[in-house]
């Protein structure tokens, strides 16, 4: 579904990715693990197209997308749930998510609306109150079902157990479980390695840029240098 070749960022003079190589096949979830400031949250950014790549290219569903804007991407089916979950705080819950599904059909809207309120049950029973009140863990259930409306093809997950209780983020990982189990196609990122990896069919490490090791959930679950650097083992 996605093929990433030889692709490299920079801010400015200062390179943040270098001849980064890497796919995600149909059904996969994929974890990218690596240290702050490795360049993970730029990849997506890439990937969503709100960075610009300096050189190689995306590919989605066998097409050249390295040069295609955000919403174009957002219409082939490429969706990004952001860092730090950027919930408009002001508007409801309800719409929020319908913010998530300016793509769509409006006739699709209700219909996408349940599907993510039988998700999240929270979200609906709350659906008329501000984001803005909900807790952490809510909004970030918020974050992600305003990023299913439109029904991806590709969900770039971007940090979702960032600044949460354990509890919560266990719950955050079931959920993203669940997604996978229901055929999404997920590229995660999030600093608790041991939780991304646990339910990773294949994952990358990103080290200063560069990839530097990967393979399945579980290998890099062993891999001796991955739990010494991102496992505290």
């Amino acid at each position: 579904m996605l093929e990433v070749s030889a692709l490299s960022s920079r801010y400015g003079r200062i390179p943040a990715l270098a001849d980064v190589e890497l796919h995600v096949k149909r059904g996969e979830l994929v974890a990218l693990v690596g240290a702050n400031g490795a360049g993970k949250t730029t990849l997506l950014r890439v990937l969503s197209g709100v960075r610009p790549a300096a050189a190689g290219s995306v590919r989605f569903e066998g097409s050249d997308v390295t040069r295609a804007s955000p919403r174009q991407r957002v219409k082939m089916g490429i969706v990004q749930v952001p860092e730090g979950r950027q919930v408009f705080g002001p508007l409801s819950v309800e719409d929020n998510l319908r913010l998530g599904a300016f793509v769509r059909p409006a006739a699709e809207i209700a219909d996408a609306l349940e599907r993510v309120f039988a998700l999240f049950p929270i979200l609906a029973a709350k659906r008329r109150e501000t984001a803005g009140t909900l807790s952490g863990g809510q909004q970030q259930m918020l974050a992600i079902g305003r990023g299913l409306m439109t029904r991806p093809k590709l969900l770039l997950l971007d940090e979702p157990s960032m600044g949460l209780a354990p509890r919560i983020v266990a719950e955050i990982f079931a959920i993203i479980k669940s997604l996978k189990d229901a055929a999404t196609t997920i590229l995660l990122v999030d600093q608790n390695a041991r939780a991304a990896l646990a339910i990773a069919d294949r994952a990358y490490v990103l080290e200063v840029g560069r990839i530097a090791l990967s393979g399945s959930g579980g290998e890099l679950l062993g891999n001796p240098r991955v739990q010494q650097a991102y496992l505290g083992l």
